[in-house]
């Protein structure tokens, strides 16, 4: 078991921040230049409807990039792709991640369980160092204290 950690803590994938936010770059600098370079048939509008296209491909990239896990004295939020969602340390029962598995998944009181996109299951080391770090915070935080 690890130690636990300091809070509040961040747990974000690097490799994918890094790959989706240069392929965002990549992409505008394409679609800007192919917008100025493009046969005269195209008008202004196919021209700004180029750097728009480019530019919403840029933002799903963007989301996906901040995906992050977030502990603190209160609870976790989970910072997914398109949703987040704020949990209270007592909601936490587990946390699962198998071999194989693109991220972990927390398994929640009330029977749901919740992807946790910000721990990324291909950064091998560094999501096994996460992931430590989280079961422990929510097996400090997580279970009711005895009634002694």
């Amino acid at each position: 078991m690890t130690d636990v950690p300091a809070l509040p803590a961040v747990w974000r994938p690097r490799t994918t921040r890094v790959v989706a936010y240069a392929t965002a770059g990549t992409i505008m600098v394409a679609m800007i230049v192919l917008a100025i370079v493009v046969a005269p048939p195209f008008g202004l509008s196919d021209r700004i409807l180029m750097v728009v296209f480019g530019a919403f491909l840029a933002w799903i990239l963007h989301m996906l990039a901040r995906c992050r896990v977030t502990a603190d004295d209160g609870g976790v939020t989970v910072v997914n792709a398109f949703r987040t969602r704020r949990l209270e340390w007592a909601e936490i029962l587990d946390v699962n991640m198998n071999v194989g598995e693109p991220w972990p998944t927390l398994d929640l009181a009330d029977g749901t369980s919740l992807g946790a996109m910000g721990i990324n299951g291909t950064e091998r080391r560094l999501a096994a160092r996460q992931l430590d770090e989280l079961r422990t915070l929510v097996t400090e935080r997580g279970e009711a204290p005895d009634p002694s």
